[in-house]
């Protein structure tokens, strides 16, 4: 086949460019390439990016990393490679785009290295702090130690911070001026080494340094200030790099919902094997008190089985021969003979868990504005600090080349925007995660921040606002008839009928586990009704017109009771023995006892409900009338819902549509945010934007709730760090020296840069304790 290369992904590999057709496909590509390629010669990529850096390129061939495994950016989706590294365009780490259930060594290696970096950079920060502000609060420093003598002891504690523990944050600050894309670390990098630069001329050759610079007799030292500055960055990457992992961990924690090992039937017996080597087509054994390893279907046995996890119900269902199971499920009571359909990455669980990822990945589009400003204000906050520079240089008080530098400092450090690059992935990732654990799935960060605008849901009626299976509701009978005897005989009947109906009253009869008789002599009239002998009577159940044409003489209070069901939207079914009627079954597909509440809350949201459904007009009205729906369409079909949705939108509306079926999947498609239910179709799900994974129409409110919530705290804390910076970057400027004689210190200034940071991140943890 063919592709276009302006469209197609692609992979360097090699110094070559390769382009696919699909991302799996690039994924397989590059497993083989990195398991056929030497240590020395794997080579990462980074879409329009170019080639990763030497020490990206040693972090690939790290054993810490699973082979062929792609990493990408939060931030940067467009940039991947294989192996970890980080992100030539904002400096972030990059974060593997498929989570597995063993632990990221990578990962946990970049947090251990990180907090190393960060706990030696406090260590010899605190006592250079000592030295440098211990004479403001009266420790005789200057007595104990010579000038020069205190000059090299903070440089020799000032050093390895800025150097060592600092040199992630300085190589990230370069890769952005070579990738021409500056970002925190452009900011950070030149104002620490700024700070450190001069301080270490002043140190080693301070005959070089203007007298102007001088105070209190020598040149001004900032090591503390570049210490520190490099300190708090780094409290700052240890607190996003544990956030990240604590989100991973929630995802790993589904994976591991499965077990580690599958029990394989084979010709030779049982045995058994890492769930890895479970293919479609195996015999499994599942014991009672064990998980599910796989998908699949019951073969052999019957037992409850608490799918919890997937539902959120907590009442067990029964599973028989015939019955999907789903990995990570739990089998309660009987042992299941079970054949493997879905393993691997194909099964229910594994979907849900790579959409959650995906999603805490993905940008939401207020993420674009963040971008735009973010690409501005770098090159703004440069020509801020040359100018403060300049204006304090040419007419500040003395000494003004060192009034002049100190404010320039200040300036880079404080508009430092790492606070702004952490606003909304850190509020997407959490969010995201918040709603997994509540059976909410998300499948990217759009359809986060659409879904709070949504002022029109329009829902499909069987099996999203109904049980979406046929039911006998109500059993009126004719004098001298019970109600068992009725259902009884009508279920003995209608057992060798395959009516949806049938099954309906067959079930009727299970339910209140009723004796059914065997049936002879069967017979069924299409579109009529069936007949059977059971216990020696004819048995005739159908419609009216069937048992007319026996020459049935019907009740007229039945007959009316029938008129007023069939208004309702139940069916009636007529049941008579021996040319007697006995009475009826209404049988209809019973609203979930979660629907009223779900509909009165959506409701008291604001938002307006619509139902569509292919049912007739009779049910569609009764169950509209009934749960308070606002409007409603009867009889349509998939692509009158399609068009429905198009013309609401077009009107203005913005949509969503929740549906569980196939035929809901155009319509899902074509809203503003499709919702399907998690009970429903695969075709329904992957064509939604948000999964309910219990099949509960509350999983919209707790969607809605959700978006409302998560970007809320995305405005929260994007004030943070515009608020922050405008009204930082002119106090660091010195605009307030003038009249209150204050100008902030490099170190005061770093302080403030990373408060902004904490709070950001505070706040969008946040979220995982908000009510939905």
């Amino acid at each position: 086949m063919t592709v276009d290369p302006d469209s197609a992904i692609s992979l360097e590999s090699n110094d070559e460019t390769h382009y696919f057709c699909s991302s799996s496909c690039r994924d397989r590509f590059a497993a083989q390439e990195s398991d056929s390629d030497s240590t020395e010669s794997r080579v990462g990529s980074i879409r329009e990016s170019g080639k990763a850096s030497d020490k990206q390129q040693k972090a690939q061939s790290s054993p810490q990393s699973p082979a062929g495994r792609i990493y990408t950016c939060p931030m940067h989706p467009e940039v991947e490679q294989v192996g970890p590294g980080s992100c030539p365009k904002c400096g972030m780490d990059l974060e593997p785009k498929t989570i597995t259930r063993d632990n990221d060594e990578a990962s946990e290696i970049a947090e251990a290295v990180m907090t190393r970096r960060f706990w030696v950079g406090v260590a010899l920060s605190v006592p250079l702090l000592v030295l440098t502000m211990g004479p403001m609060v009266g420790l005789p420093i200057r007595g104990w130690l010579s000038p020069t003598i205190e000059g090299w002891l903070q440089l020799l504690l000032a050093t390895p911070v800025v150097l060592w523990s600092g040199w992630p944050l300085l190589v990230r600050g370069w890769q952005s001026v070579i990738h021409r894309s500056p970002n925190m670390f452009t900011l950070v990098a030149l104002g620490t080494l700024t700070a450190f630069g001069f301080s270490l001329l002043a140190v080693i050759i301070p005959t070089l340094i203007p007298k102007t610079f001088y105070e209190g007799g020598r040149p001004p030292l900032y090591f503390e200030a570049a210490a520190v500055i490099i300190t708090l960055v780094l409290l700052g990457q240890v607190l996003e790099l544990r956030a990240r992992k604590r989100t991973s961990g929630a995802i790993r924690e589904l994976l591991e919902l499965a077990p580690d090992t599958a029990h394989r039937i084979t010709d030779s017996g049982e045995e058994d094997v890492p769930l890895e080597e479970v293919q479609a087509g195996d015999r499994l054994r599942v014991r009672p008190g064990e998980k599910t390893p796989v998908d699949g279907v019951v073969r052999e046995g019957r037992s409850s089985v608490d799918e919890s996890m997937l539902t959120g119900e907590p009442t067990p269902v029964e599973k028989g021969e015939g019955d999907k199971v789903s990995a990570g499920t739990l089998n309660q009571t009987g042992a299941l003979l079970i054949e493997a359909k879905q393993v691997g990455s194909e099964t229910v669980l594994s979907r849900i868990v790579d959409m959650v990822a995906a999603a805490q990945r993905s940008r939401a589009p207020i993420q674009s504005l963040v971008d735009t400003v973010a690409a501005w204000f770098v090159p703004i906050v440069i020509v801020t600090a040359i100018v403060a520079f300049g204006v304090w240089a040419t007419i500040g008080p003395e000494p003004r080349l060192a009034h002049a530098l100190l404010a320039a400092v200040s300036v880079l450090i404080i508009a430092c925007p790492c606070a702004l690059g952490l606003a909304t992935p850190m509020s997407i990732m959490v969010g995201v995660g918040r709603g997994a654990r509540e059976g909410v799935l998300i499948k990217d960060a759009q359809v986060l921040e659409t879904m709070e605008k949504v002022n029109t849901i329009i829902v499909d009626k069987t099996g999203t606002l109904t049980e979406g299976r046929p039911r006998v509701t109500e059993v009126i009978t004719a004098e001298g008839t019970s109600e068992a005897e009725l259902l009884s005989l009508a279920s003995a009947v209608e057992q060798s009928s395959e009516h949806p109906l049938a099954r309906a009253i067959v079930e009727g009869a299970k339910d209140r586990e009723l004796n059914v008789a065997r049936a002879d002599d069967f017979s069924s009239t299409t579109g009529g009704g069936v007949a059977a002998t059971v216990e020696g009577q004819r048995i005739l159940v159908g419609k009216r017109d069937f048992l007319l044409s026996h020459d049935i003489e019907l009740s007229s209070d039945l007959d009316e009771q029938s008129q007023s069901l069939q208004a309702e939207g139940r069916t009636v079914v007529f049941v008579a023995a021996e040319g007697r009627q006995l009475g009826l079954l209404a049988i209809s597909d019973p609203i979930k006892q979660s629907t009223p509440d779900a509909i009165r809350r959506l409701h008291e949201l604001g938002l307006k409900l619509v139902m569509l459904t292919g049912d007739a007009e009779a049910t569609a009205k009764a169950v509209a009338h009934e749960l308070g729906i606002d409007e409603y369409s009867a009889g349509v079909s998939p692509e009158d819902k399609h068009d429905y949705v198009r013309k609401l939108r077009e009107e203005g509306s913005i949509v969503a549509m929740a549906g569980d079926g196939i035929n809901d999947a155009p319509a899902l498609a074509a809203a503003d945010v499709g919702i399907a239910m998690g009970t429903g179709s695969d075709v329904a799900i992957e064509s939604a934007g948000v999964t309910l994974v219990g099949g509960d129409l509350r999983g919209v409110i707790k969607a809605a709730a959700l978006s409302r919530a998560t970007m809320q705290n995305i405005r929260q804390n994007l004030f943070f760090a515009f608020g922050y910076n405008a009204l930082g970057i002119p106090i660091a400027a010195g605009v307030l020296y003038p009249v209150f004689g204050w100008l902030l210190s490099p170190m005061i200034a770093a302080a403030a840069m990373s408060l902004s940071s904490v709070s950001v991140i505070g706040n969008a943890l946040r979220l995982r304790r908000v009510k939905l």
